[in-house]
């Protein structure tokens, strides 16, 4: 028994001996004499953008004896402390260097007008810039990064494997050859498991878990026989009714699912009507993708920009609900402009009739499921709401409701465990975030998107109005032709910078980002997830439209709601 206290003695002094040494200490055998002085070192390592700069190495010399070697934490904070000795006093010239890959090492040098003087304490304390430098690691991961963008746009790959394939290959290089030469590693194992922002990751998959139990429940397609028996047989009617209930739905609940549940029903609508069901599924994914833009959770690229900005979901709809409302007008005024006399063709025999069909149909199949799963998502919404009481990222709101409901679902015998952890949580989707956020580090971390930043920051001229015209149009043809996803991951950092450096921008570049993703995703067929989704059922169904065909009716929509936004960003700067 008396040998433990000396076991747990010994391991305190050798972790201490350990911590000291990975603090840049000196050798604890060298005891400093009574003339010593002790060297205090501090500083912040950041970039030109004023970022700061983690797992910089910083090496710190006396004369030419090297006294300390340490890394920049994550904020870039470095802190260095050592002692010399009266001998060493004769020649107090202290010598800094700084240096990581994708960097100009600098070198700081320090004499005693440098350097505060108190109590045989010496003290500096700093902030120190490092200039980038486009070398072989810049290079390489641009290079990778936009291969991903291109495989992904062409579809030539799963846009899961293409991230992975991506990350993989810029974390490989940088411990092979980055190993042997600095200058060509890209990203850390350290680096790239931080860059992940679980708040993202957490809040789709607690929102996929709701949702998957909620399906189970007929709740969509009986909204979609309501709106027709409010409508009584009148199909434009119909129409403002179903995108209105649309554009609210993918405002809360991920537009994909909404669009994968009504499109069944909106199909054997119009064929019970002789009308062709693209003329109402065009609009009702344009309606999707337009209310989605109004929360913080009803589009992935709003999850990344409030995750990142630090938005709250008020703040999302004090910005942005009224201008997807004004742009719903708009789209049914366009509605009736290009398919009105479409749809005035649009008759049935027997109104009554069809509508006791489509309620034996489209029934509610789990009403005590439905009372529970309803109660669950409105107390998990009260939550987003009030966010800013509760200081509470939205993700725990989320898996809150998740695991709640689940539970509920579980005692109740209602649903299959495995079958909602493997089809309603989309794996494929979550992966695909954590890779992407790899990959944005990766070029991040090599100047790439400083270099853009700068670009833009140069073409605008520093002025607001060209910095959110610029932001809002080419964010949304962009989004139009890729993925708004990776493209809206990319941008963050440099709306960030902008926002930073633009007085009048406060959150309005952010606000622009949001528009130009989310709206831009209406542009064609592959702008938007829902798109694809929602025209591959018609499709198999029989109903084929071209890629010309949906851009001729939709991109013109597309070009009116950015204009809308624009005047909308530049004249109330939400």
């Amino acid at each position: 028994m008396k040998k433990i206290p000396f076991l747990f003695l010994l391991v305190m002094l050798i972790s201490s001996s350990l911590a000291m040494a990975s603090h840049g200490h000196v050798s604890p055998s060298k005891h400093p004499d009574k003339d010593a002085l002790y060297v205090n070192l501090a500083g912040i390592i950041k970039n030109t953008h004023g970022e700061p700069v983690g797992e910089a190495e910083v090496k710190v010399f006396l004369g030419d004896t090297v006294m300390d070697e340490l890394e920049t934490a994550e904020n870039g904070k470095f802190l260095s402390r050592f002692f010399i000795s009266k001998e060493q006093q004769k020649s107090l010239h202290i010598k800094l260097e700084i240096s990581k890959a994708s960097y100009k090492t600098e070198i700081l040098k320090l004499n005693p007008k440098n350097l505060a003087i108190k109590d045989k304490n010496l003290y500096f304390s700093g902030d120190i810039i490092l200039k980038r430098v486009l070398g072989p690691a810049f290079w390489i991961s641009a290079v990778i990064f936009f291969l991903v963008y291109v495989i992904i746009g062409f579809e030539l790959l799963h846009r899961t494997i293409a991230a992975m394939l991506g990350a993989a290959t810029m974390l490989i290089l940088s411990y092979t050859i980055g190993t042997f030469n600095p200058e060509y590693h890209i990203l850390t194992y350290e680096a790239a498991i931080a860059s992940i922002d679980m708040n993202v990751i957490f809040l789709l998959m607690g929102m996929m878990i709701i949702i998957g139990v909620l399906k189970h429940t007929g709740i969509f397609q009986w909204c979609a026989y309501k709106s027709y028996s409010l409508a009584k047989g009148n199909f434009f009617l119909l129409s403002i009714i179903l995108m209105f209930f649309t554009a609210f739905t993918s405002a809360f609940l991920d537009n994909v699912t909404t669009m994968l549940l009504l499109t069944g029903v909106a199909i054997e609508i119009c064929v019970a009507l002789n009308i062709n069901p693209l003329y109402l599924l065009i609009p009702l994914v344009l309606a999707s993708n337009i209310g989605g833009t109004a929360t913080l959770i009803g589009d992935p690229p709003n999850i990344l920009i409030g995750s990142y900005a630090g938005l709250s979901f008020i703040q999302f709809v004090e910005a942005l609900a009224p201008i997807c409302l004004v742009c719903m007008v708009v789209l049914i005024v366009y509605t009736k402009l290009i398919w009105g006399k479409e749809f005035a063709k649009a008759k049935i025999e027997n109104v009554d009739e069809f509508i006791l069909k489509l309620k034996e149909k489209y029934k509610i199949t789990d009403a005590k499921l439905l009372s529970y799963g309803g109660g669950v998502l409105a107390f998990v919404i009260f939550l987003f709401l009030t966010e800013s009481i509760w200081h509470m990222e939205v993700s725990i709101a989320a898996l809150f409701g998740a695991a709640v409901l689940v539970t509920i679902a579980i005692i109740m015998d209602k649903i299959d465990l495995i079958e909602l952890i493997e089809k309603d949580i989309e794996w494929p989707t979550l992966m695909f975030f954590i890779f992407l956020f790899m990959l944005v580090s990766a070029v991040e971390s090599t100047g790439l998107l400083d270099l853009i930043a700068d670009w833009i920051l140069k073409l605008s001229k520093g002025n607001f109005v060209a910095a959110c015209t610029f932001i809002l149009w080419v964010a949304a043809i962009m989004s139009a032709f890729v993925d708004n996803i990776p493209f809206t991951a990319t941008m963050l950092p440099i709306v960030g910078y902008l926002s930073n450096v633009i007085p009048e921008a406060h959150n309005t570049l952010w606000w622009a980002l949001a528009l130009g993703a989310c709206f831009g995703g209406n542009g064609t067929i592959i702008g938007a997830s829902a798109n694809v989704v929602t025209i591959g059922i018609a499709e198999s169904k029989g109903y084929r439209t071209t890629f010309g065909g949906f851009m001729k009716v939709a991109f013109p929509y597309m070009i009116i709601t950015i204009a809308i936004s624009e005047a909308w960003l530049l004249i109330v700067r939400p």
